[in-house]
Order: structure tokens, then C-alpha cells, then sequence
């Protein structure tokens, strides 16, 4: 374990292999008036993080009782170094990294109008971070915002769409296919069984995976400037807590062929991957979901080690189209949560989500 820690530090910026296991992305973003934070609990691996001290040294923003947090200002603007020590009861240091705090112009130097693509699961159906997203997009000097797709659930918002769906894994958007049935209209709510990135064959009962045909019926004819994906959940729930490796590594391997599909299809699109998001902080959010099958911290072990891999698999890709949004640090664990739900944000945790990729996309556009 402490050789593929110490191959791993590379990818978390000078973060050192230890029982704790620190984990950081390069990067957090972050645009003036914004709120953005990093919640202690999300970037180490313990079951008991109050135990331990957590101080954040930067000219910017202030340590809290279970978060790092700042709201950047106009002044604010540029790249600001961030380390990060970990100390234990006793005072000693047990683990130290870096980041960069990136705080993006509020306002865009483009005026080009910008078409953005969000998938995900049941995270993304829920639709309060897409909501969230097309809020910040519609401050003053932004660029003008088309949220595409074909899914519109309830709680969306007019003028948004995705492309989210309950209980949606990474593989299921390349092959999940059900054969039409007759009498039932094909549209949107057959998208609980089809992919909206399959089309069916003249007889109705094979299918084929076709961006390009997407693009052209369901996005005006144009491919999307940024697609947003967090995905992960699904796929590796029911993991190994003890070995998840291989199992996080199929996952990805399908990440990947999605990931390369999109950008074969639109290779001038930025696709950001969004971080899987840590858990509930509070076992009794499990125990309401699952009751006894699945804990807090089984999950908490593997989202971990989903976050590391990502990380180790997906960084430095830019030529590929893909960037990392670092969605499991700004998700406040306990107050982003109701109680009785294990993974599934209440709307405070979810607008968190929404600030995370709004951030990165100003960073990028």
C-alpha cells in the first residue's frame, strides 16, 4: 500500500503516503462572491476526523471548526498556494500537502454563447446542482448559457436539461438498451431503459451508440462546448471495501471509453469529470437507506480510493478533452445532508455541487 501511495503523491500535489491516506486535487476553483470550501472530513481517510487538527496556511480564507472556507472578492483574482497540515492529538504532524486556490475574473473575456452537456446519475436527475449551475451562469457577465438534453424531470428549472438518470452507471450510457415496445411512444421516458446516446435499428430491437446523431436531433445540429460528468456511485457501491481496486479500475476503464467517445465526437469539448462525491457524514443516513447491508464507512473507504484513482487515471489528460473538478471537497458532509439519506444531498449540499463545476467552467472559458 505505501508504494502505491508514494506513486500516487504525484497526482495530490506533495501530499505524503500515511495511515490518513490525504488526498488533494491540484486544483480548487473558485470565482468572487462565490463561496467555496474544503471540508476537512472529504480529503483524508478516518472515521473520527475531529480527532485530529487540520490547519490550512493561505493569505486567503479562514480555518473552521470542520472546513477550510473563503469567498473570494474581485481583488482576489488569480492562483494562490494553499498548504495543508494534518496534526494529531498530541500536536504531532502526521500528513502535509499542497493545492492551488484558483479564483477565476467574474467576469468572461468571451461573449460566445456556451452550450453545456451535464450527465450523471440519480445526483444529476435530482437536478438541484444543474439548477444551480444555470443560476451562476445567468450572473451579469457571464456568457450566455444552452443547457442541453432531452431529460426534463420535475424539479428542474425552465430553460434546464441533462442527461441524469436513477441508479446510472458510466457503462450504462454506452449500452443500455431496451428493444421499443409497441404502443409505447419513444422520448424521454424511455430513457429509463435506453441511453439518449443509443438510437434503435429500422426493426426496433438492436441499437447503436451515435453522438453525432445526438448532437444532430437533440442539440441543434452542434456538438456541446463542456460536458460535465459525475458518475461513480452506481458503479462501485457494492464494492470490496477491503480490495475495491479492481473493481474501481473496470469502473474507469468504461469512464474512459465514454470519455473517448465524446471526445472523438466533439474534440473541441472540454469534458469535466466531476470527483465522486463523499458520503453523509452520519451513519444513520445508511442505516435508513440500507439498514445493515451497506455502512457509512465501507462506502466511505471505497469513495476514498474511487477519489485516488480518478485522480492517478484521469489527471494531465487535457489533450484527451478531460479535466478534473474536484466535487468532493466543497460537499459539506453533515449540514449538505439531510439525516436520512447515505449519498443523496439535501439542496445546500447539492448548490455546493453546482458552485464546484461553475467555478471550474469559469476557469476554463
Amino acid at each position: 500500500m505505501n508504494q502505491i501511495l508514494g506513486l500516487f503523491c504525484a497526482f495530490t500535489c506533495s501530499a505524503f503516503a500515511g495511515d490518513l491516506q490525504l488526498t488533494l486535487p491540484p486544483v480548487v476553483y473558485a470565482t468572487p462572491d462565490v463561496p467555496m470550501s474544503i471540508y476537512y472530513d472529504n480529503i483524508v481517510l478516518t472515521e473520527n476526523p475531529e480527532t485530529y487538527g487540520f490547519e490550512f496556511a493561505c493569505k486567503l480564507g479562514k480555518n473552521e471548526e470542520r472546513r477550510w472556507t473563503v469567498t473570494p472578492s474581485d481583488a482576489d483574482v488569480g492562483d494562490h498556494p494553499l498548504a495543508i497540515t494534518v496534526k494529531n492529538a498530541g500536536g504531532k504532524v502526521v500528513e502535509q500537502g499542497r493545492i492551488t486556490l484558483h479564483i477565476s475574473p467574474r467576469k468572461s473575456v468571451s461573449a460566445k454563447p456556451l452550450r453545456l452537456l451535464i450527465v450523471g446519475d440519480s445526483l444529476t436527475h435530482a437536478s438541484f446542482y444543474p439548477n444551480e449551475i444555470a443560476r451562476l451562469l445567468a450572473l451579469p457577465g457571464n456568457r450566455k448559457a444552452t443547457l442541453l438534453g432531452t431529460h426534463k424531470p420535475a424539479n428542474a428549472q425552465p430553460g434546464v436539461a441533462h442527461e441524469g438518470y436513477g441508479g446510472w452507471k458510466w457503462s450504462d450510457f454506452l449500452i443500455k438498451f431496451a428493444p421499443e415496445v409497441p404502443g409505447v411512444a419513444a422520448g424521454p421516458l424511455a430513457r429509463k431503459t435506453t441511453s439518449p446516446f443509443i438510437f434503435p435499428a429500422a426493426d426496433g430491437k438492436t441499437g447503436a451508440f451515435d453522438l453525432q446523431r445526438y448532437f444532430k436531433e437533440h442539440c441543434g445540429g452542434q456538438p456541446p462546448d463542456v460536458v460535465t460528468f459525475l458518475l461513480g456511485i452506481n458503479d462501485c457501491f457494492g464494492a470490496d471495501p477491503n480490495n475495491p481496486d479492481a473493481k474501481i479500475n473496470e469502473v474507469l476503464d468504461n469512464a474512459d471509453k465514454l470519455l473517448a467517445a465524446f471526445h472523438k465526437a466533439a474534440p473541441n469539448a472540454k469534458l469535466a469529470v466531476g470527483l465522486t462525491t463523499p458520503p453523509n457524514a452520519r451513519q444513520e443516513g445508511f442505516t435508513a437507506n440500507y439498514k445493515d447491508k451497506y455502512r457509512r464507512w465501507g462506502w466511505k473507504r471505497i469513495q476514498h480510493r474511487i477519489v485516488q484513482l480518478m485522480l492517478k487515471r484521469l489527471s494531465n489528460r487535457e489533450k484527451d478533452g478531460i479535466f478534473i473538478v474536484p466535487t468532493e471537497l466543497n460537499l459539506d458532509p453533515v449540514d449538505g445532508y439531510p439525516n436520512n439519506n447515505g449519498v443523496h444531498p439535501n439542496p445546500v449540499g447539492y448548490a455546493q455541487i453546482g458552485a464546484s463545476f461553475y467555478s471550474w467552467m469559469k476557469s476554463k472559458l
